[in-house]
């Protein structure tokens, strides 16, 4: 299962890298003096490929990445202060392959059996740093050398595979160093006084049973280095606010609204009137949602926002291009064999570009400049015209694709594997965003329903691509309208999940707006939660089905908060307005 999340739902972290070498202290490839860490990195990676190499089975390939971190953490409610942390952290990830490229313990289902991770200790002590280094290589050597041995007996026991490509591609090392200075980190007290600030307007709402803000910030900068004679130094830093708000409709179905706001520094977010306006909207929201009519299963045109559009196109398209998910044979491999075939209708393009820091001057979570696996991040266009020319490529290889663009992606101590960065959908068939309301009235009219479907925004998502489980989709909207086409004002409804499969859902499109809207967020999958973001304009489809949201039935609280009384805490929402 894979998912997209706003970040502030689930409470992870997005980053957003600095520019290469912007104050650097040298050029790129150069190696700063004093960098103890790297030093010793590369000391020991050197022990470890001249002992690990004549063994039998030999390694053949070693890497070390350590993410050197710093990060601090305001979380406020209800004015008060909930959570206030600020710490730094070390984490080594050693990546050992035993073998050869052509085949190697990590073949298949094996992949977790490449990779050992530990805390590194903080202090540039190069004994200390070194010894652990040694305990996880050596350790992770073992691992990887049982695995192998499994892989062996596999390969000779079962059936041929369909795609036989090598485990791990060759390319060119890369060498890069950046030491550019990070901006100066905000003093705690100054986060907690945003935390308290911006959560103590929702004490005024007693129908939100639940709201935090939490402000984050981080700088990472993250040493690399391999027996193929990469080495790198990558920084990185963000500034994350996000404020959720939940409530509880009398069916007891949960509801809940989030706004995130991310910048380079703190200064940048957004001034104080903008936020709280943001959790007025919140709170307006929840209060229309607690007292909306339940949706009913529903199959016709809908009216997808740009926002809504990012995220289906994510869920949808995204994870199917994917290199990883184009071979084995656990794998749907959707589009597999569609290279060079039409797949969207022929007036849409997908570019990924984690290249791209921004777009509408909005910061793009999925930039960056290296992938984990030490390969420059490069724009791919995956789809031109609606035809497909190429996936999303770690360094595993697939059938036609032998070499890595730049798109191996994972969290720290999680293996790397072909993900999304920014993932950019464009159309050349555009109106105006104004007159897609009429285009979905006209498709209402011409299929004789009752009404069309307005989403407005969603929470996140989740789509299915191995071949043991449906090819599904689900996306996950939270503000969905009715529209009529007798001229009735639009009907707010709750509970509703948009779900398909994806090749029939793909070739609905009739006419896109001319605004991208943009979604930030966070993607977990089998090489853990990364940052991305989704781009698209607002979309008419000629149909999309939609299905009742599961929730439980616990009631609302039966006393009102503290301070209101039971008609102040019940008062009903307004529904109905035009959108």
């Amino acid at each position: 299962m894979k998912t997209l999340f706003q970040a502030a739902t689930l409470g992870f972290l997005m980053a957003v890298c600095l520019t290469p070498d912007a104050g650097s202290s040298g050029p790129k490839g150069t190696k700063k003096p004093d960098d103890v860490l790297l030093s010793t990195m590369e000391r020991e990676l050197q022990r470890a490929r001249d002992q690990l190499g004549k063994l039998d089975p030999p390694a053949y390939f070693i890497s070390y990445s350590v993410h050197d971190q710093s990060m601090a953490v305001a979380i406020g409610s209800q004015g008060s202060l909930v959570n206030s942390t600020h710490m730094r952290t070390r984490t080594a990830d050693v990546i050992l392959r035993v073998g050869s490229p052509a085949l190697d313990n990590s073949h298949q289902q094996n992949r977790s059996s490449a990779i050992s991770s530990a805390p590194l200790p903080l202090d540039d002590d190069a004994d200390a740093v070194a010894r652990v280094l040694w305990q996880l290589t050596y350790g992770e050597y073992r691992k990887a050398s049982k695995a192998f041995l499994n892989v062996k007996t596999s390969t000779q026991v079962n059936a041929k595979e369909e795609d036989t490509s090598p485990d791990f591609s060759t390319e060119s090392p890369q060498v890069h160093s950046d030491y550019s200075e990070l901006p100066p980190f905000p003093d705690q007290p100054l986060l907690e006084q945003m935390a308290r600030k911006y959560s103590e307007p929702f004490r005024k709402y007693p129908y939100v049973y639940h709201s935090t803000v939490s402000v984050v910030v981080e700088d990472t900068r993250r040493h690399f280095v391999s027996s193929e004679g990469s080495r790198e130094v990558v920084p990185s830093t963000l500034v994350r606010l996000m404020i959720e708000g939940e409530t509880q409709a009398d069916d007891g179905m949960e509801l809940m609204r989030v706004e995130t706001f991310q910048a380079e520094t703190v200064v940048h977010l957004p001034g104080e009137a903008e936020i709280s306006t943001r959790v007025d909207k919140i709170a307006a929201d929840l209060n229309a949602l607690r007292v909306a009519p339940l949706a009913e299963p529903y199959d016709g045109p809908a009216l997808l926002s740009g926002r809504a559009a990012a995220v289906f196109f994510h869920e949808v398209l995204g994870h199917r291009l994917e290199g990883h998910r184009q071979r084995g044979e656990e794998e749907g491999q959707t589009f597999t064999k569609k290279v060079n075939t039409q797949v969207l209708p022929e007036f849409l393009s997908v570019v990924d570009d984690p290249t791209r820091r921004t777009l509408n001057n909005i910061e793009l979570g999925g930039w960056y400049t290296y992938d984990d696996e030490g390969m420059p991040a490069t724009a791919v266009n995956v789809i031109t015209n609606g035809i497909l020319k190429n996936f999303l490529m770690s360094r595993l290889p697939i059938k036609g694709f032998s070499v890595s663009n730049g798109h191996g992606r994972a969290q720290a101590g999680s293996m790397s594997s072909g993900r999304q960065g920014n993932l950019i959908v464009t159309s050349t068939r555009t109106v105006k965003d104004g007159e897609l309301r009429q285009g979905l009235i006209d498709q209402v009219k011409k299929q004789g329903k009752p009404y069309g479907l307005y989403f407005e925004d969603i929470q996140g998502g989740f789509t299915l691509t191995q071949r043991a489980a449906p090819q599904v989709f689900q996306v996950l909207p939270v503000l969905v309208w009715r529209v009529y086409p007798d001229g009735r004002p639009d009907e707010l409804v709750r509970g509703v999940d948009i779900v398909g499969t994806p090749l029939a859902a793909l070739n609905r499109i009739l006419l896109t707006g001319d605004t991208t809207a943009i979604f930030n967020g966070i993607c977990g999958a089998e090489s853990g939660s990364v940052p991305v973001s989704a781009a698209a304009p607002a979309m008419l489809f000629s149909e999309i089905e939609v299905q009742k949201r599961q929730h439980s039935l616990s009631r609302p609280p039966i006393l009102p908060p503290p301070g209101f009384d039971r008609s102040e805490a019940t008062s009903p929402a307004k529904t109905g307005g035009a959108r």
